[in-house]
């Protein structure tokens, strides 16, 4: 009987991931080149939302949380998706297509949408020896390997500071592959790539464990 739950809620969460992919890869559709003429409600209505939610809470961890997400930080990652300077899959799948026809204005007030949505609550961590270690690692990092701290740049609450984003209630699913993509170099960031450069897969387990129980 367990295993048949698992099995459903796994079909389940892969048919949310794909109605989400579908949507979001009719880019041309949902976002036509005259954009600029739409204010930010009705971006969110038509596309952000398809994904994201309309308060940013998304559902399928495929896709990142932006409810309370620092404003500076969606602003420059917008920015980077319409310039196709964010070249991982999921942006190049998702996100060039949707921002490419953004002004400024519009992804400025986008951002403080999203920025001033009530942020989500951790979920309750399942393996608390783990968060417990995630929490090592994310205030003191590993030095004996160069593991650099996260407290400094995302905030002592994984809350976020300007351009470094809240990772606090984060999916974890999500920040685990966002890690990978850093350590792999397959999503351009030089201080990232130089803080976890050597971490471990457990290591990620441990730190995406802490950040989604926050």
């Amino acid at each position: 009987m367990r295993r048949l739950t698992i099995s459903s809620l796994l079909v389940a969460a892969i048919a949310v991931a794909a109605l989400c992919a579908r949507d979001a890869t009719a880019a041309d559709s949902l976002v036509p080149h005259d954009a600029a003429a739409w204010d930010a409600k009705a971006l969110i209505s038509r596309a952000c939302s398809k994904c994201h939610g309309f308060t940013g809470v998304s559902i399928s961890p495929l896709f990142p949380i932006l409810a309370a997400q620092q404003a500076s930080y969606i602003e420059m990652e917008l920015q980077l998706f319409r310039l196709r300077d964010r070249s991982d899959p999921h942006a190049r799948a998702f996100m060039w297509g949707i921002a490419r026809a953004l002004t400024d204005d519009q992804i400025r007030a986008l951002a403080q949408y999203f920025s001033s949505q009530p942020a989500v609550s951790g979920r309750v961590s399942s393996n608390a020896a783990l968060a417990q270690k995630g929490k090592l690692i994310y205030e003191g990092g590993v030095p004996e390997r160069d593991i650099l701290a996260c407290l400094p740049c995302h905030g002592p609450n994984a809350q976020g500071i300007h351009t470094f984003p809240r990772l606090a209630g984060q999916h974890r699913d999500y920040l685990s592959t966002q890690l990978q993509q850093f350590r792999s170099n397959g999503r351009e960031s030089e201080i990232m790539q130089h803080f976890i450069s050597n971490i471990t897969d457990d290591e990620i387990a441990a730190v995406t464990e802490y950040l989604a129980s926050k």
